[in-house]
């Protein structure tokens, strides 16, 4: 059974980092992409963050251009998210996220608050 474990959210002042981290364990075959997503209070989830598996080339977010850095291990068991010059704004619970196998399966973790204070 796949399971994806996030950590290292928290609470940080404007202008503050973090590195977020996700664990995947099980059988994952057929990797297509591994992401961050976020969702803010009565907001949608939305993309933060992606790379896709036919290279490693990465995709973000306009709002976060510049600012966040998506990473993956050699293994592809692990995934970071380094995030730099946080505003309020990036408040959100974030999760990651795999799609894998012939039917691009979405797996997802539970997800890690992060508090952006002003």
């Amino acid at each position: 059974q796949v399971q994806l474990v996030e950590s290292g959210g928290g609470l940080v002042q404007a202008g503050g980092s973090l590195r977020l981290s996700c664990v995947a364990s099980g059988s994952i075959a057929r990797i297509n992409s591994m992401g961050w997503y976020r969702q803010a209070p009565g907001k949608q989830r939305e993309l933060v963050a992606s790379i896709i598996d036919d290279g490693g080339s990465t995709k973000y977010a306009d709002s976060v251009k510049g600012r966040f850095t998506i990473s993956r291990d050699n293994a592809k068991t692990m995934m970071s998210l380094q995030m730099s010059s946080l505003k309020p704004e990036d408040t959100a619970v974030y999760y990651c996220n795999i799609v894998a196998g012939r039917w691009l399966v979405a797996y997802w973790g539970q997800g890690t608050q992060v508090t952006v204070s002003s």
